[in-house]
């Protein structure tokens, strides 16, 4: 390892304005996020002042247009730094890779007018949004749910109760999927219901083993009232918002779990450094040599596999595949390289002295949201492999 310590990441970025971009988070993620992540993570601190600072900076609306109040970005840049987001605190990066997927809706179903009128706040006017997909009986079965919005006049009224809302309770505005029609994935439609409707509430956060700072809590809603100019899409549209906002989302879980991955591995490079046993850093021992190779090769693969399948969104072309292969591959890897920085700190990794329990606690839930990696698997299969027969 060089004499100062594990280096930034050697980014491959297409523009001098990226490449200036990825300094610019740097320096942010330096002054700003990482120097009190650990503190507010163990104390449950929203960081709701730096998601207002990324949102002056421009890094909230990257991937969206500049004439909405965007950063125009390729996604191959904006992954990179969801990236450097995740590595110095996954609230943040995990945050606002969901606040891009709760803008996802609009900015690629809505009208011109709605686009127009509520995309610039959203992108950079310090709002933060909140995806209401998954519900307490419809979890990866998400054609199955039971929100339900039914039309009276130019409105619509909803009713039910959405579960595993990041955000849910400090979001300022809501991307909602709700039953409008019958039953299976044609009867859903998308709403953009702001948090200060009448009947939304919230419920207390859940309290999770990692991830203490990002609210994770039940959105209800109790005849909550919102125009049919906050309808995305077309009737029965909703489930095709809800597929393609989540190609995306997967993407963005894939990088923000290359940077928890990376976190744990600077750390367990410069543990394994210094410390000496029999004479001898830890790091001059083949065997921790060898899990340091292998915690590397999984970090440079995932990050070449998100980022193929970013190229391939940029360029126009179909990436669900690629998507679901990137997040399987990436939080499957972040599970394992957080495991080992643990082992290789030993007593030490076990205790809340260091990051790395944290960086562990932490890449569990990457496996889980946005598609468990079991239904990565099956999307990935019907891909190869057909759609399975039904006996």
């Amino acid at each position: 390892m060089p004499k100062d310590g594990p280096q930034p990441v050697e980014r491959d970025l297409p523009t001098d304005e990226s490449r200036d971009l990825l300094g610019l988070v740097r320096d942010l993620v330096q002054r700003e996020i990482k120097p009190v992540a650990a503190e507010q993570e163990a104390a449950g601190v929203f960081p709701r002042e730096t998601f207002r600072l990324l949102s002056e900076a421009g890094l909230l609306g990257l991937p969206y247009p500049e004439e909405h109040g965007g950063g125009s970005q390729p996604y191959q840049v904006y992954l990179q730094v969801l990236e450097e987001l995740a590595a110095a605190r996954l609230t943040v990066g995990l945050g606002t890779s969901v606040h891009s997927l709760s803008c996802h809706g609009l900015a690629h179903f809505g009208s011109k007018e709605q686009r127009t009128e509520w995309l610039p706040d959203m992108l950079g006017g310090g709002l933060l949004g909140a995806y209401c997909l998954s519900e307490p009986s419809s979890g990866s079965d998400a054609a199955a749910l039971r929100t339900r919005a039914v039309r009276d006049g130019d409105d619509w009224v909803l009713n039910g109760t959405k579960a595993w809302i990041t955000h849910g309770g400090v979001a300022d505005f809501y991307t909602v999927l709700a039953r409008t029609g019958g039953e299976g994935a044609g009867g859903i439609t998308a709403f953009l219901v702001p948090a200060d409707a009448q009947g939304l509430s919230a419920a207390a956060p859940e309290h999770k083993m990692g991830l203490n700072g990002s609210p994770t809590a039940q959105l209800h809603l109790d005849e909550v009232r919102v125009p049919d100019t906050r309808r995305l899409g077309d009737e029965g549209q909703g489930f095709a918002v809800a597929l393609s906002s989540l190609d995306s989302g997967r993407l963005g879980i894939a990088a923000c779990a290359v940077g928890v991955a990376q976190a744990a591995l600077d750390e367990a490079l410069a543990y394994t450094a210094e410390r000496e046993q029999f004479g001898r850093p830890l790091a001059d021992f083949q065997g921790l040599r060898f899990m340091l190779a292998d915690m590397a090769t999984r970090i440079e693969a995932g990050r070449a596999l998100y980022l193929a399948a970013a190229r391939r969104r940029d360029a126009g072309r179909q990436f669900s595949r690629q998507a679901a292969m990137a997040k399987l591959f990436c939080t499957d890897a972040a599970m394992a390289v957080t495991t080992d920085a643990v082992q290789l700190l030993g007593g030490y990794g076990y205790t809340t002295d260091f990051p790395a329990e944290r960086y562990m606690r932490e890449a569990k839930v990457l496996q889980i949201v946005e598609g468990t990696n079991q239904i990565q698997r099956m999307v990935i299969a019907r891909h190869v492999a057909g759609p399975e027969r039904k006996s």
